[in-house]
């Protein structure tokens, strides 16, 4: 079996050691790769979130070289609490031709093999220029990148491509649906429970709310043409989160509950969303009716769009020839490959490991597919 060099395995482990967990901040991980780039002479953009404990890294090799190949990844990791543990998931320890710890395969391996080829990309003496985009908290909405993108924009850098090194097996990934959430707040008045006809019962009318959308995803279930290639191969929709009430004999005055559409390529997630938001205004008129103060409201929560790689994408061509293979895959999760390609960059995901051990307990990545990864940065260098 083979294994990663030395040095990428080191950084890998530096990088897994630092807690980066969406709630937390980012910088002492941003910090660690920007000194590392700085005494190599590379030079670097860094773009921050308003409270200025989160940063985004841009950086490239090879300035004023024409276009360029992005190499792509966030650096937030999902939490661990409540889950079983046999490892420290800030151990990054190594057993059984594995690396075990949060964001081992989500997606700390793979940035870290990429900074740790750095002196051989500029000893490559490349062509064309490589950029490093490591973003913060894409796991809670894409939101980092967003704000690098727009940075990249305002300074006149246009890249031509975009590898997105989410967890793939190393096999290019050409698309993946998009991921929309929402959060729809209720607002009722209460009674006594035995006065019902007074009050407003807003958790009944997000229950009412809740079963539209049940029915819209049945409905994309049975007549959505299908996307073979998909693990579920047509657009979906779920509440996660339901809250309200205080107490059995309390009409319930406020509710609001979480729900998300995860929609396949070439289908309009928002257009889905109205259709949920129009039957909601339906249930207003008598609400109101009862109080004028009542009614509902929905706040978006995330908006990631959905990715597919047209035929003869160059980017998805030169990940075929990197890894040395014609396959590509489908994904089922999100990532921000589809906020690059509305950028105007060709784009493409793969990486090392696979999103069957992301955010469970005692994630990992294997060795073999850190290796992988090398040899596929390994042959960027020489193309």
């Amino acid at each position: 079996m083979s294994s990663p060099t030395a040095a990428g395995l080191e950084w890998a482990q530096r990088l897994v050691r630092l807690n980066t967990v969406s709630s937390e901040s980012n910088l002492a991980l941003i910090d660690c790769i920007a000194d590392h780039l700085r005494t190599l002479g590379v030079p670097l953009r860094l773009t921050r979130d308003e409270s200025g404990r989160k940063a985004n890294l841009f950086a490239t090799l090879g300035t004023g070289k024409p276009g360029g190949v992005i190499l792509s990844g966030h650096t937030d990791t999902v939490p661990w609490d409540g889950q079983d543990w046999r490892t420290d998931p800030l151990g990054g320890v190594v057993h059984d031709g594995r690396l075990w710890a949060r964001g081992s395969a989500d997606m700390k391996g793979f940035i870290g093999l990429v900074v740790a080829r750095t002196q051989a990309f500029l000893d490559a003496d490349l062509p064309h220029a490589l950029h490093y985009a490591f973003s913060h908290d894409e796991e809670v909405g894409c939101f980092g990148v967003r704000h690098l993108i727009a940075d990249l924009k305002d300074a006149g850098l246009a890249p031509q491509m975009c590898i997105v090194g989410e967890p793939t097996g190393m096999v290019p990934a050409v698309a993946h649906k998009g991921v929309y959430r929402w959060r729809c707040c209720i607002k009722g008045k209460a009674a006594h429970s035995s006065l019902t006809p007074q009050a407003v019962n807003a958790i009944e009318a997000g229950a009412r709310v809740v079963s539209r959308i049940a029915d819209l995803a049945d409905g994309w279930r049975n007549n959505e043409p299908r996307y073979a290639g998909f693990d579920v191969p047509f657009s979906t929709a779920a509440v996660g989160v339901m809250q309200g009430g205080i107490a059995d004999n309390v009409v319930p005055e406020d509710c609001h509950f979480h729900y998300e559409i995860r929609n396949l390529p070439g289908t309009d997630a928002l257009a889905m969303h109205r259709e949920v938001a129009d039957y909601a205004a339906t249930l207003v008129p008598a609400m109101q009716a009862v109080d004028p103060a009542t009614g509902l409201r929905f706040e978006a929560i995330c908006a990631i769009p959905s990715f597919l790689a047209p035929a003869g994408d160059p980017a998805v061509a030169l990940a075929q020839r990197l890894a040395g293979s014609d396959s590509t895959a489908l994904v089922a999760f999100g990532t921000e490959a589809g906020l690059f390609q509305q950028a105007g960059i060709a784009t493409v995901v793969c990486g090392p490991g696979s999103i069957n051990q992301a955010h469970q307990a005692d994630e990992y990545v294997s060795l073999e597919q850190l290796a992988l990864c090398e040899a596929f940065l390994e042959r960027l260098a020489s193309r």
